[in-house]
């Protein structure tokens, strides 16, 4: 009887984090709509906007601020529930998307297509690049450690093809044949939701509700692997299958979201940490409060980035690592103190 009541005790209490964190999210996301540089009034805004003749301010809206807002939580969104998917899946908590290569082999493939041209060109070539090099990156990680590889060859093989992602970005900025190619490429590769459209969140959307499809229902197999591989096989899970399926979904959603944003570093680590002590250590929890603590962490660092003062700007993946990587040092020396 008590752990039914505390079962049930901890499922409401689930219930309600999710139902504060879709407030706060909500309230951001309105919030984002309307400040920046120049705020606007948003009712006033959205009623012109429907109007037949659109004024300046309802145009900043829906041209401007609305794809941005769009980008910038789906993108978060998704940076975080991929990042408790991937510390789930390999049972550890210092792992991120970024650790199987998709975030690299999207950035290398993104790059590619500015090194070559094809994004002034074509305006599919970049955000099509970024997802291809993803997925070749997880290609490659397959290839390398096998269907049936363990934990660690897995990890071990995700890192290898990481750093070569980044060894070709890197040969790629010192082949650039000008220094406005570097510095186009330099700039992208920070990571920035400004500067987008509605075609680029509709670009962004259909691979990322692909790769969250994907990952619909991995909650039950995540929480059995917390036991063991042997013990998942024994409940009943395919440990293999679900292991590339997950992989497979994170490499599309991930590889969505940075070949429109560029590389945005520490969501994925971060966000699953800032929240695990709210809602436990079972990774099924984890997954819908990451996805929304992701949202809200990347519509707060945008937000951040639109208020600091003219000719002051900062690419918001700059503001992401900022925070991230002081965290990252304290998740080290936490895991160091716990093995001492």
């Amino acid at each position: 009887m008590n752990k039914a009541q505390t079962t049930g005790t901890s499922t409401i209490s689930q219930r309600n984090i999710i139902s504060l964190f879709a407030i706060l999210l909500g309230l951001l996301f309105f919030t984002s709509l309307s400040i920046g540089s120049n705020p606007i009034p948003l009712l006033r805004a959205t009623a012109e906007a429907a109007g037949d003749s659109p004024s300046i301010i309802s145009l900043i809206l829906t041209e401007i601020r609305l794809p941005r807002t769009l980008i910038a939580l789906l993108a978060g969104a998704t940076l975080g529930l991929c990042g408790a998917v991937m510390q789930g899946l390999l049972r550890n908590p210092l792992a991120s998307p970024g650790l199987i290569g998709s975030s690299s082999g999207a950035a290398f493939g993104a790059v590619l297509v500015l090194y070559l041209g094809l994004a002034d060109m074509l305006q599919l070539a970049l955000p099509v690049g970024g997802m291809l090099g993803s997925l070749g990156a997880m290609l490659l990680v397959y290839i390398l450690a096998g269907r049936d590889a363990s934990i660690v060859t897995l990890i071990l093989a995700g890192v290898a093809i990481n750093t070569l992602a980044l060894a070709l970005v890197s040969l790629i900025l010192n082949l650039a044949p000008s220094p406005y190619a570097v510095q186009e490429i330099a700039l992208w590769m920070l990571g920035s939701v400004a500067d987008k459209g509605m075609h680029d969140f509709w670009l962004l959307l259909f691979p990322t509700l692909i790769g969250w499809g994907l990952l619909a229902g991995s909650g039950k197999a995540l929480d059995a692997l917390t036991l063991g591989e042997d013990t998942a096989h024994t409940l009943g899970f395919n440990v293999p299958a679900v292991r590339w399926r997950l992989f497979l979904a994170t490499a599309l959603a991930v590889g969505a979201a940075v070949s429109i944003t560029g590389a945005i570093g520490f969501v994925g680590l971060v966000t699953p940490h800032l929240i695990r002590p709210l809602v436990g250590h079972q990774p099924s929890r984890l997954l819908t409060t990451s996805a929304l603590g992701g949202g809200i962490l990347l519509l707060l660092a945008d937000m951040v980035v639109r208020l600091l003062p003219p000719g002051q700007e900062i690419k918001v993946g700059v503001i992401t690592s900022l925070v991230g990587a002081p965290f990252f040092l304290y998740l080290i020396l936490k895991t160091r103190r716990v093995q001492i």
